[in-house]
Order: structure tokens, then C-alpha cells, then sequence
């Protein structure tokens, strides 16, 4: 991938945009069509989860316009939240005019969580199982031959006193290039005895932690001012109210709780479409906000030295290219294909600037002219084709109800009737 840039990409038809990214991307349109209109077969579908009715689609976009680290990438995004891939883009293509994020990540290292209770002698139990740390690797790579031979396994063991005769024995394991779940909890439950008669305490739970945070990413990005300006808002203005809008978010946890939330439209977005865990994504983020004891932003921004708007952001973010529905699920297979990653942890980067474009784009919008402005301008999109429009009547209609800041069910079907009395109107579009 050369260059994400598609300029007007948005005006294009589906079929267009699909030829477009198919040049790009060196697939073929059938590929595409294979992938995103027949996609996950009842077969498949039977063979994932349990009680199958059916299957339940979303849509399949991508992000454009992301750099980083040097390189330009298209990122596919699944999500049903209008506004959240096109706030994405944009906010990419302010960035990248600097020179794009710089992103770096964690070994992908996992906890296995071995619970022990009833333990007679925290302290001799603690040192015991120190004293074994070696032993236990070694043991605990036995039950993941597979990892093994990929150069990953069982790094380092840590022992943390919960008080009241509990203990918690974390194995860190090196999963490569795989989310890890299964890995983990093998290692737990093989390791379990052995850390059970060397405590002389009970066994618990043995499964991994969702709070990955020997798995992080941090994401940067330095953005001057006159990248910031816009419709006749200066662009110091708008730097200066994405601060307020981070500051707020740093005193208070109910602000920072909607603030992580646009940082995750874009991170699950990416998630979702790779076949990854969104919800242990979720969880991991906003246990990772909580660390410190109160509930915190994600993301700073920040003014610096210079005078521009400088983002940081971590989270711990545990994702694969290997296993789970990467393996089988068509769509999950092309969107892995379309970031052309090569890695976990490239993957994880990637889907972290997403999040941080999400959140990028929010702040801009809040700070000036608000969010409501740019998501109903979307919105009326799936308004319009809720009261009956179709085809080019969709944006006729979406512009109507827009303009008369009325977007709603009742201004769209008024504005649907209208168009059957114009010479233009085809009764095939209704």
C-alpha cells in the first residue's frame, strides 16, 4: 500500500470503490464480492457458535488516509454507528499532513491467572513458588508445543497476595502472532496443580486476564495549527478546545467515560472486522482507565513547545492474525488482507490510531460546532431510507431534512411524497 489517500472516495458507488480498492490493494473485484456479499455461509456460521439461526450483517467500510510509522495503510472498519469512519478518515488526513501517528507496542505477552484460596502461609507459599519459576516455565510450554515451535511460550511468572489466605499466580506468555485465549488458559490449567501442592492451598479459577497490560500500544502524533483550522475557525482555537475537551475528561470520570468511547468506536471497529474480540478489547481498556483507582482518559492532548496540538494515548489491546475467526470467516480473512499487517502487533498499532482518529475527530467537533452537526448530516442518510427512499433519492431526501434541521422519520416521508410529483421520480426508487 502506496498511498491511502482516495480522494472523493465517499462519491463513488459501492461498485466503484470496490474497483478502486481492488487497483490499489491488488485484489479482484471478485474476491471482493466473494468475501462481503456471500461472506459467512450457514456452514460456517453453525460451525462458530451454538444455536444458530441465521446470520446478521454490518457494514464492511474502510478508513483512508492513515499513516504510520512511515507507511500508508487502508484500515477496514465494521461498525453501525454512522459519522464514525468518516470522522475517522478525516481526522487521518489531518494527522498524516504532519507525517502521520507514530505507534509503537508491547511484546504480545498474555497473563494466565492461576487463583489459589485457603493458602496456610502466604509468605512461605509465595517464595516456594519463586523458587520454581524455572520448572513451572518449562512446564507450562509443554502444554503449548505449537506456540513453542513458533518462537513464542511461557516468559516470566509473578505471585500477588490478595489478602486473606488468597493468592494469584500470573504466567506472562509470549502468544506471537495470536490473540492467545485458548494458549493461556492451557497454560493455566496445566500449571495449576503444581502451584496448588507447592502453596498447599486450593485451587481456583485458571484463565487468562482481559486487563493485557504487559500488551500495551501507545499511539503519538503531533499536529500543527494551521492543519487544525477550518470553516472559518482558527486553528488555535480549535487546538485550545480540544485541550479544554481533554482536560475535562482528566478531572472528570463521567466526561472520560464518553471520551474512551469515541476512542473505541474506531479501535472495535477494526476489532470487529478482523475477526478479533471486541469485548475483550473493551474490557481490558477501561480496566486499564480505572488503573490508578479513579476512571481516566485514554488519550491526552496536549500543547507543545511549538504551539501545536500533540496526542498521546495507551491501552492495552490484545489482537491475532491467527486463529479464531481469522481462520475461517471470509470477511475476516479480506480485512486482514486489506491492512496487508504482518504482524499482532502491527495490527494492534493500526487499530489504535483508528482509535485515535475516532477521538481526534470528536474532539474537533465538540470543541466547535458541535457533534450533532456532522452525525445527523449521516444520519439522514438512514432516515431517508427508513421512510421508503432508495437509490439517488436517498441523498435528495438526506439533504432535504438536513437543511430544515428536521431529520426525522416524519420530515423524510413528507419529503419521499414529495418527489413523486416531480418528472424525475421513478416508482422503481420508492
Amino acid at each position: 500500500m502506496t498511498n491511502s489517500r482516495f480522494p472523493g472516495f465517499y462519491k463513488l458507488s459501492i461498485e466503484e470503490r470496490r474497483r478502486a480498492a481492488s487497483e490499489a490493494l491488488e485484489l479482484t473485484e471478485m474476491e471482493l464480492r466473494a468475501a462481503l456479499d456471500e461472506g459467512l455461509t450457514q456452514d460456517l456460521a453453525e460451525s462458530m457458535i451454538e444455536n444458530v439461526l441465521g446470520r446478521y450483517a454490518l457494514p464492511f467500510a474502510v478508513c483512508l488516509n492513515t499513516r504510520m510509522n512511515g507507511r500508508d495503510y487502508v484500515v477496514p472498519m465494521v461498525v453501525e454507528e454512522p459519522s464514525v469512519v468518516a470522522a475517522s478518515s478525516n481526522a487521518a488526513k489531518i494527522v498524516r499532513q504532519s507525517g502521520g501517528f507514530i505507534a509503537d507496542a508491547d511484546l504480545p505477552t498474555m497473563i494466565a491467572q492461576i487463583q489459589l484460596y485457603d493458602v496456610p502461609d502466604i509468605l512461605v507459599a509465595t517464595q516456594r513458588i519463586r523458587e520454581h519459576t524455572s520448572e513451572l516455565l518449562a512446564q507450562g510450554d509443554i502444554a503449548i508445543p505449537g506456540l513453542v515451535s513458533r518462537q513464542g511460550g511461557c516468559r516470566g511468572l509473578e505471585v500477588r497476595d490478595l489478602g486473606e489466605g488468597m493468592l494469584v499466580v500470573h504466567v506472562l506468555v509470549d502468544c506471537q502472532d495470536a490473540m492467545g485465549a485458548n494458549l493461556v488458559n492451557s497454560v493455566a490449567e496445566a500449571l495449576a496443580p503444581q502451584v496448588a501442592a507447592l502453596s498447599e492451598g486450593s485451587i481456583g479459577l485458571r484463565i487468562l486476564s482481559n486487563l493485557a497490560d504487559h500488551r500495551c500500544v501507545r499511539v503519538r502524533c503531533h499536529i500543527p495549527t494551521d492543519a487544525l483550522a477550518f470553516d472559518g475557525y482558527a486553528g488555535e482555537f480549535v487546538r485550545d478546545g480540544i485541550i479544554n475537551a481533554s482536560r475535562f475528561a482528566e478531572r472528570d470520570p463521567y466526561r472520560a467515560a464518553t471520551h474512551n468511547k469515541g476512542i473505541m468506536n474506531g479501535v472495535d471497529a477494526v476489532v470487529m472486522a478482523t475477526g478479533n474480540d471486541w469485548r475483550a478489547a473493551e474490557a481490558g481498556a477501561h480496566a486499564f482507565a480505572a488503573r490508578r483507582g479513579r476512571y481516566a482518559p485514554l488519550s491526552i492532548w496536549s500543547k507543545t513547545e511549538d504551539g501545536a496540538l500533540a496526542g498521546f494515548m495507551e491501552l492495552p489491546l490484545a489482537l491475532g492474525v491467527v486463529g479464531g475467526p481469522a481462520r475461517i470467516h471470509p470477511g475476516a480473512q479480506l480485512a486482514l488482507r486489506l491492512t496487508q499487517v504482518q504482524s499482532a502487533q502491527e495490527l494492534s498499532m493500526l487499530a489504535a490510531c483508528a482509535g485515535m482518529s475516532s477521538n481526534l475527530a470528536a474532539l474537533r467537533a465538540l470543541s466547535t460546532d458541535g457533534i450533532q452537526a456532522g452525525h445527523l448530516a449521516l444520519h439522514a442518510r438512514s432516515v431517508a431510507r427508513a421512510a421508503g427512499a432508495r437509490g439517488k433519492d436517498v441523498e435528495r431526501v438526506a439533504a432535504v431534512i438536513h437543511a430544515a434541521k428536521d431529520v426525522t422519520l416524519r420530515a423524510a416521508q413528507v419529503a419521499v411524497a414529495a418527489l413523486k410529483t416531480t418528472p424525475e421520480f421513478s416508482e422503481a426508487r420508492i
